[in-house]
């Protein structure tokens, strides 16, 4: 039963909005037994009812906000990540490798008035910047499915430098540079990356991530 209600909850989470029909038969269950399992989601707040549909409820907002790859980074990376958004006119992100995926979470515009249509977005390819840093230093490798014939290549050129680019590969006029936030050892927590137009320096930007992400990591660390 509760293999039921998680895979309802991904199911609304990528559906955006739908009704029970329709996500019964996405994760493979009895409509009466969807029914009954959002029913009893949506009074815990876990969804919410929209007439006849649902969608992501207020209670799984709380508590997916509240998850992070450490308990010290986001107190640790707040202030870090705000300045290097006012000093390089950049969003910034910290990101994690999730089943497969670049999972952000974390956001930090250089302008907080000004809303970013990319943090609505939550869940991205694992090719972004964040997450070639990420795959490149995994250990052990992530399964991912057939690689680019390139990756070997690319994959030792990010642990050399230290860095990873996405020109435009993910979305047309967004670029990006990521470099890994390790904690006490071992390969990192996080990848924290850099978005921006194409008109930007992305070596420049990474150099100034990198001093960035290191003084996070002392905080993580505690020093």
């Amino acid at each position: 039963m509760l293999e039921g209600a998680f895979a309802l909850l991904e199911a609304v989470e990528r559906a955006v909005e739908a009704g029970p029909t329709r996500l019964a038969s996405d994760c493979g269950l009895p409509k009466t037994t969807a029914y009954r399992l959002l029913e009893q989601l949506a009074d815990l707040g876990a969804v919410e009812r929209c007439g006849g549909s649902y969608r992501v409820g207020p209670r799984m907002f709380r508590l997916g906000h509240a998850w992070q790859p450490h308990p010290r980074l986001r107190a640790a990376a707040r202030e870090p990540m705000r300045r290097l958004a006012k000093l390089t006119g950049t969003t910034v992100g910290i990101a994690v490798l999730w089943q497969g995926e670049t999972l952000m979470v974390e956001w930090c515009p250089d302008d907080a008035e000004r809303p970013d249509p990319l943090q609505t977005r939550m869940t991205w390819p694992w090719f972004t910047a964040a997450g070639k840093v990420l795959v490149a230093t995994a250990v052990p490798a992530p399964l991912l499915g057939p690689l680019p014939a390139s990756w070997a290549r690319d994959r030792a050129a990010i642990r050399e430098r230290g860095t990873a680019f996405d020109r435009e590969e993910v979305v047309t006029g967004v670029c990006c540079a990521a470099v890994p936030l390790f904690g006490a050892g071992g390969p990192p927590l996080a990848a924290l990356c850099v978005l921006t137009d194409p008109d930007h320096h992305l070596e420049r930007l990474a150099e100034t991530a990198r001093r960035t992400a290191r003084v996070i990591g002392m905080r993580v660390r505690g020093h």
